[in-house]
């Protein structure tokens, strides 16, 4: 067994330890304009911020550290300093309101929150009463500390809390040690082909585990450097592309649309770019058709936060004939479907629940047993979200459980129903929610963003009626000028179903 492996082992910090000796001068973070940031110069300033918030903020392991802001340096030097210290980074999403921004402080206490120059006033607000704690802008750490740094943490320590997006509900936070980040290293190193001498450009926010973990934590594993955005900006990406050359890169759906949007889409120089990966929701067929006739790559990753994420994927060419799948389980992860009493699922191409299971997977949610039992059963994680194995081993995600309709005692998965009227020219988006129905208890109704009007809606019908079984067909079709959609892209159902039942009641229906 490795030192890697033991129980025991030393913490994840260790990864730019090991990389300052050997290629110290490497540049491991490049920060748009800044100068690059070595992976010795990493190493120092972990160590240093790990020595200051012992002696500054007495923090000990397993205490919180919140950070607030967009993507920055300064939030991976706090999230290696935690792993030295065994304590618990919170990176908290700028995208939300002060009201939940202040739940989630109140649920996981942090000792100190850390802010950057963009987010002083809202730190201060979500974190005021006697209970707060002190909101400060992050120290830049950036010489060599004295004093020996702390090293006392673990490989079984927690190190992230990283809270869902709560649309059914408050957030819940995943608890993601420092064995989850390490395994989702090696199963992304395994399915990227991630080694020292790549160079991977990072856009999408660090506050979820998309940004953060599907390339950014592996290449610093890796050894690799990192080109890191404050934020999402199509101009700033293709710019980026042309000008460092990367060659990797994770979007999802809707930085892919925005990209493929964007003036310089056509003309940009792709050929660096090894491959694609993107996830988080469906990806449209034709989404991905759009990144391949320009000869990118496209792979698909299918996980949540839960799984740190990467539980499933793909290689290269994979998605070009299997856009419906989401590959196959990662290096170390385990995945099966089960059905409505938990029982393991063996026939191919059989719709159940999706469970994931490997050091990768969360150790539960922050502060609440009783949602940490019903995700956790036996070891694996029961993720919610209905799938199939089919007869080549592929994973394909049908849709969220809490999604599927059941219509007059058919289920009915709202995905299957938005993958056929995507087709549809003139349908830009469309988004499928069971809505109350007095003879069937509930039925389909679609929320279309479109610019062909009501001829598109009559050719949706049309294509429904060759393609799909009537009882699937939406009742109700309505027309909206855009989605609404959470940090990571993903369409929120419930603010969908909100909008189509206030139409349908304005509408008398």
């Amino acid at each position: 067994m490795t030192e890697a492996a033991r129980p025991g082992a030393p913490n994840i910090a260790r990864w730019l330890a090991r990389h300052a000796a050997f290629q110290p001068d490497a540049p491991a973070i490049v920060y748009e304009d800044a100068a690059p940031i070595s992976y010795g110069e990493l190493h120092r300033r972990a160590g240093a911020m790990a020595a200051h918030l012992a002696d500054a903020h007495t923090i000990r392991p397993g205490d919180r550290i919140a950070w607030l802001g967009f993507n920055d340096p300064a939030m991976l030097v706090l999230l290696f300093a935690c792993a030295r210290l065994g304590a618990i980074l919170v990176p908290l999403n700028w995208r939300l309101t002060p009201a939940e921004l202040g739940y989630i402080a109140a649920d996981c206490t942090p000792k100190v929150l850390f802010h950057d120059g963009d987010h002083a006033g809202i730190a201060g607000d979500i974190v005021t009463g006697p209970d707060g704690c002190p909101a400060l802008p992050a120290p830049p750490c950036n010489k060599t500390q004295g004093a020996p740094a702390p090293d006392a943490g673990r490989l079984g320590d927690p190190l992230l809390i990283v809270y869902t997006s709560g649309t059914t509900g408050r957030p819940k936070g995943a608890v993601l040690d420092q064995r989850a980040l390490l395994a989702n290293a090696l199963n992304s190193i395994d399915m990227h082909g991630l080694t020292a001498a790549d160079t991977v450009l990072v856009v999408l926010p660090l506050f979820h585990v998309g940004g953060l973990n599907i390339q950014l934590t592996p290449a610093l594993y890796a050894g690799a450097t990192v080109h890191l955005h404050a934020r999402f900006d199509p101009d700033a990406v293709l710019a980026a592309i042309e000008a460092v050359r990367p060659d990797l890169l994770v979007l999802v759906p809707a930085t892919m649309t925005a990209l493929t949007g964007d003036p310089a889409w056509e003309a940009a120089d792709f050929s660096c770019l090894r491959m694609l990966t993107t996830g988080s929701t469906i990806v449209p067929v034709e989404l991905i058709a759009r990144f391949e006739a320009r000869g990118i790559s496209v792979i698909q990753v299918y996980g949540s936060t839960e799984t740190c994420p990467i539980a499933t994927y793909q290689r290269p060419g994979d998605c070009r004939t299997r856009p419906d799948a989401t590959g196959r389980p990662a290096l170390l992860s385990e995945v099966r479907i089960v059905d409505d009493a938990g029982r393991p699922v063996r026939a191919p191409e059989t719709p159940g629940e999706i469970q994931v299971r490997g050091d990768h997977v969360m150790q539960g949610y922050w502060n609440n047993p009783e949602a940490t039992r019903e995700a956790l059963k036996d070891g694996w994680f029961a993720s919610g979200d209905i799938g199939r194995i089919d007869a080549s081993g592929e994973l394909v995600f049908e849709d969220r459980k809490s999604n599927v309709i059941i219509s007059g005692g058919e289920n009915i998965y709202p995905a299957e129903i938005e993958r056929v009227c995507r087709a549809v020219d003139g349908v830009e988006e469309i988004a499928v929610v069971g809505v109350p129905d007095a003879k069937w208890d509930e039925v389909p109704a679609a929320a279309i963003v479109s610019a062909g009007g009501p001829e598109a809606i009559d050719a949706v019908r049309t294509r429904l009626e060759a393609e799909l079984a009537r009882f699937k067909h939406p009742k109700h079709f309505i027309a909206i000028e855009a989605l609404p959609r959470n940090a990571m892209g993903k369409v929120v159902a419930e603010d969908v179903r909100a909008l189509v039942m206030e139409r349908l009641k304005a509408a008398g229906d």
